[in-house]
């Protein structure tokens, strides 16, 4: 989920709880707040927990409705205590960066930091998953180590939200760990792949437009007739999208465009995106659908 913000940076608050209200109505199963989307890391630990705090709130019209929280910083303490307020304002799991400051740790020094978050922030009735991003972070998961987390945490240590947009490695998950790793792929070209090799769903940028087709492509998968078509129209949209970088000023654009939400702006090095680009996108968006 984007976060709403105002125009001098500050959390827009009602934007979260609005930004919340209209996902829920358009077929997401839950929300990830303050992932990559949501620019996460932009904010103060304070501004975090208000945007989350806002978020459970609106949660409350919204039975059945899951809420994860991205609470990794390369501070230890302060992923700790993130992630401790997000299970003590009632989400149910967090999703969590390694620590992106150093790139060149050892899966020894991985374990070892993961193993006191596990430890000291999740409580018996919530849930951790690794937040694969290594296009981003220039870190990851390795196999061995998800098995040694899992080996190690089997209740509280759930799984994965892939977001490394590597084929090879989202059939490598459903080879290795079946469906005992709770697995999210984070790229929609690899939706229907990663449901294929045991994924239970997905947790995407562009699910902030297109929810709906996200949602009638893992239901179709559950009947067993996938649908391959819309996986493709799907795919294409991402295409484009991935054509203009970085994907939270492009997304916000268009919810205000598409779904008449407000212009929000981003918080920097994030600049806005263009209104000039915006007409062709919008273009190229709506031939898919004809």
């Amino acid at each position: 989920m984007v976060t709403p913000i105002h125009e001098d940076g500050a959390p827009d608050l009602p934007g979260v709880e609005r930004m919340l209200h209209f996902l829920a109505g358009r077929g997401c199963h839950g929300m990830l707040l303050l992932g990559t989307t949501g620019e996460g890391p932009s904010f103060s630990p304070q501004e975090r927990f208000l945007i989350l705090q806002a978020a459970a709130k609106a949660r409350s019209q919204h039975p059945g409705l899951r809420l994860l929280a991205g609470t990794g910083t390369p501070s230890l303490d302060e992923t700790i205590q993130l992630t401790q307020q997000a299970f003590d304002l009632g989400y149910e799991g967090s999703v969590v960066l390694p620590p992106y400051y150093f790139r060149k740790v050892s899966d020894d020094g991985l374990f070892t930091w993961f193993d006191l978050i596990l430890k000291k922030a999740v409580p018996s009735h919530g849930v951790l998953l690794g937040y694969h991003i290594p296009p981003v972070t220039g870190i990851g998961f390795s196999y061995d180590l998800l098995r040694r987390l899992k080996d190690a945490h089997p209740d509280s240590f759930a799984g994965i939200k892939d977001s490394s947009g590597n084929p090879e490695y989202a059939q490598g998950l459903g080879q290795r760990f079946g469906q005992a790793l709770f697995v999210l792929t984070g790229n929609d070209r690899l939706f229907s792949i990663a449901l294929q090799s045991h994924a239970s769903g997905c947790i995407t940028a562009m699910a902030n437009l297109f929810s709906p087709w996200l949602r009638q492509i893992w239901e179709t998968y559950q009947l067993g007739q996938p649908d391959p078509a819309l996986q493709e129209k799907l795919s294409a949209a991402r295409v484009i999208l991935d054509r203009y970088p970085p994907m939270p000023p492009l997304l916000k654009g268009l919810l205000h465009q598409m779904h008449c939400l407000p212009q929000w702006p981003v918080r920097p090095p994030l600049i806005p995106f263009s209104d000039d680009l915006i007409p062709g996108i919008l273009s190229e968006l709506n031939s898919l659908s004809t």
